[in-house]
């Protein structure tokens, strides 16, 4: 696996390259080669540029531009860039436009322990964000959904989905489990796991998170 390492602090890019490199040679996994160091927005965009990594790992609050503007650019050249941003700043609009640009992942440098599980999971195209981060977006998506409208839900992927189908996306995104979704709706679980299978195969989507996300996207 390839990646580059941003972060204002080159203490912290030192110790992620030691965490990355290190640490996968000593769980015996796929090996993890630091292709280069930057400490600014506008240094992830040139080093992305000329290495085009398997996964660059960003810091959000950097001198000049920061990792969110660095990552919206590096997107638009890039599509498919795998972006996971490591930060100290639980802030919700951090967050909400990490989640709009179409991070990969959004951890909290105090989850240090979860970069290297989190750079395989993105590898294998998991989406990967911290304990901290899940907790914050169903409050995140009560927000979005108070300001939408009926035109929106019809101008986007949702709209192939039936009323209870949507109802039930509503409801994943709100944090609810299968059997919470089964009372509120008067359902079997066995009913929700159907509905939710069929949910997935029309937005073709991989799982509950990726739906969620989806849904947040959209508002």
């Amino acid at each position: 696996m390839r990646i580059i390492i941003i972060d204002d602090d080159a203490l912290v890019c030192e110790s992620l390259a030691t965490i990355a490199v290190q640490g996968s040679i000593q769980q015996g996994t796929e090996p993890i080669e630091v292709l280069a160091i930057g400490h600014d927005g506008q240094a992830a965009i040139e080093l992305y540029d000329k290495f085009q990594p398997d996964i660059i790992l960003l810091d959000i609050r950097m001198p000049e531009l920061d990792g969110l503007e660095a990552g919206k650019i590096i997107l638009a050249n890039y599509p498919k860039a795998k972006i996971l941003y490591l930060t100290t700043f639980l802030d919700e609009e951090y967050i909400m436009q990490a989640l709009r640009i179409g991070a990969k992942g959004y951890l909290m440098k105090s989850s240090v322990k979860n970069v290297l599980p989190a750079l395989y999971a993105i590898e294998r195209g998991q989406r990967v964000f911290g304990d901290e981060i899940i907790e914050k977006i169903p409050p995140l998506l009560d927000k979005a959904v108070k300001n939408k409208t009926d035109n929106k839900i019809q101008n986007n992927i949702f709209s192939v989905l039936s009323e209870t189908e949507y109802t039930i996306v509503e409801l994943i995104a709100d944090g609810k489990n299968n059997r919470e979704i089964a009372d509120a709706l008067h359902f079997s679980e066995g009913t929700i796991r159907n509905y939710l299978s069929t949910i997935l195969e029309k937005l073709n989507l991989r799982d509950r998170t990726q739906l969620a996300i989806a849904y947040y996207k959209q508002l």
